[in-house]
C-alpha cells in the first residue's frame, strides 16, 4: 500500500490514452493513475477517447473518468474524427489541467493536434519499438507535432539515442515502466511450468516457442501461453491449430486473457519469451519480480534493461532458437541455478517499483 503524500497546493493531472483494455501501455497508465490517486493535494482525470473506451485494469474511485457521450461510427470515419478532435479538446479545456500525460505512439499526434493553441503542458510517450517507423501520414505528423511537446518519455536508453536523433532538439527523458510486486511461489506449490504472456500477435513468435519447447528433454513439463488476440489479428485459431497437429494438447496449453496472472507466474518455474519487437516488456518485468529466471530473445529495446544475462536469466539473439533451446534445457536440468536466478530476479526488479517510477513521473511532467 501506498502511503499518501503531500504535493503542496492541489495539481490537476490529465491522462490521455485511447482506452485501458489490456495491455502494456494500459496497464502502465492505470498503475501511474493508481500511484496519483494515493498522492494528497493531486487530482487524477482520465480520458479515454478512442473508438472502444473500454476499462480492463481497475482504476481507483477517485479517478475522475471522462469519455465521450457519442460512439466512434467508422462508416463516417472523416466526421467522426474531427468530433473527437473537438471532444478532446474541449473536455481538456474544462478541465485546465496543470499537465497532461498522453499515451500512444499514432494516438500522441491526434493529442498534440486537438491541443494546438492551448497553454497546457503536454507530455507524451510512445509505447512500442523505438526504431519503428510510423506510415504516412504518421511519420510526418509526428516530426511536426512531436515538437511541440513540452516533454517526451522513452522506456530505454536504447529509445533515447533512437528519438534524441530523430528530434535533436526535444526534452527527452528515460523513465521505465513500473513493475508490479508479485509474492514469489511457495517451493511447494511450483509446478514444472515454462510459462510465456502477451497479446497473441505475429512478433511475438509464440509458433517458434512451441517448436522448441517440443524439442526439449522435458518429461513432465508444460508450456503456457497466456494472452489473447489482438484486434486485427486471429492467431489464437492459429496456435491451436498447430498444437493440435504437433498432438501437443496435454503439454501446451493456451488459456486466454488471464484477469490474475499471479497465480501462474506464481507456481511456473521458468519465463520464457521469444518476441522480436518491444518498447518495454511488461511481462518480463513481472516474471522476475514473481522470482522466475527469463530467458528471452534481445530484441532491440527492452529485454536488456531488466536481464542481466547469466545472473537472473538469459539474452539470446533474435531467432537463434538453438541457443534458445540449450538455455532452457539448462534451467530445466539445473534446480541449484533456477534457485540462484529466482534470488537475483527478485532483487533486480525492485529499482522498477511503482513508488520510484511513479515520483520520477511526477518530477518531470511538474517540476521540469
Amino acid at each position: 500500500m501506498i502511503s499518501k503524500k503531500n504535493f503542496g497546493e492541489t495539481k490537476r493531472i490529465c491522462l490521455v490514452i485511447p482506452s485501458l483494455q489490456a495491455g502494456g501501455m494500459e496497464r502502465v497508465m492505470s498503475e501511474l493513475a493508481g500511484y496519483f490517486s494515493k498522492i494528497n493535494n493531486i487530482e487524477t482525470h482520465l480520458i479515454m477517447y478512442g473508438r472502444k473506451p473500454e476499462i480492463f485494469y481497475q482504476i481507483p474511485e477517485n479517478i475522475i473518468i471522462h469519455k465521450p457521450s457519442f460512439v466512434f461510427n467508422n462508416k463516417y470515419r472523416f466526421f467522426y474524427t474531427i468530433k473527437t478532435l473537438l471532444y478532446l479538446r474541449k473536455e481538456i479545456k474544462k478541465i485546465c489541467p496543470d499537465t497532461i500525460l498522453s499515451f500512444g505512439e499514432y494516438w500522441n499526434s491526434f493529442v498534440l493536434l486537438a491541443l494546438i493553441g492551448l497553454k497546457f503542458p503536454v507530455f507524451i510517450s510512445d509505447r512500442w519499438r523505438p526504431d519503428k517507423i510510423p506510415r504516412f501520414p504518421h511519420n510526418i505528423l509526428r516530426k511536426i507535432l512531436y515538437t511541440r511537446a513540452d516533454g517526451i518519455i522513452v522506456q530505454t536508453h536504447i529509445a533515447f539515442e533512437i528519438y534524441r536523433k530523430l528530434l535533436p532538439h526535444a526534452n527527452i527523458r528515460v523513465i521505465a515502466n513500473p513493475i508490479r510486486n508479485i509474492l514469489p511461489g511457495k517451493p511447494e506449490d511450483k509446478e514444472n511450468i515454462i510459462l510465456s504472456a502477451g497479446r497473441l500477435i505475429e512478433t511475438k513468435h509464440f509458433d517458434r516457442l512451441i517448436h522448441i519447447f517440443l524439442k526439449l528433454n522435458a518429461p513432465g513439463w508444460k508450456l503456457i501461453i497466456a494472452g489473447g488476440d489482438a484486434v486485427k489479428q486471429k492467431n489464437y485459431e492459429k496456435l491451436y491449430k498447430l498444437i493440435f497437429v504437433l498432438k501437443a494438447q496435454d503439454r501446451i496449453l493456451l488459456p486466454g486473457y488471464m484477469n490474475n496472472m499471479d497465480s501462474l507466474y506464481q507456481k511456473s518455474r521458468i519465463f520464457a519469451f521469444t518476441s522480436s519487437s518491444e518498447g518495454f516488456p511488461n511481462v518480463i518485468g513481472e516474471a522476475l519480480a514473481a522470482g522466475l529466471p527469463v530467458i528471452s530473445y534481445d530484441c532491440i529495446a527492452g529485454p536488456s534493461e531488466m536481464i542481466e544475462d547469466r545472473v537472473n536469466g538469459f539474452l539470446v539473439p533474435v531467432f537463434d532458437d538453438d541457443t534458445f533451446l540449450q538455455k532452457l534445457q539448462l534451467l530445466i536440468d539445473d534446480a541449484n541455478l533456477r534457485d540462484k536466478m529466482s534470488i537475483e530476479a527478485v532483487k533486480s526488479i525492485l529499482k522498477f517499483n511503482i513508488e520510484r517510477i511513479g515520483k520520477e513521473y511526477l518530477n518531470y511532467i511538474f517540476h521540469n
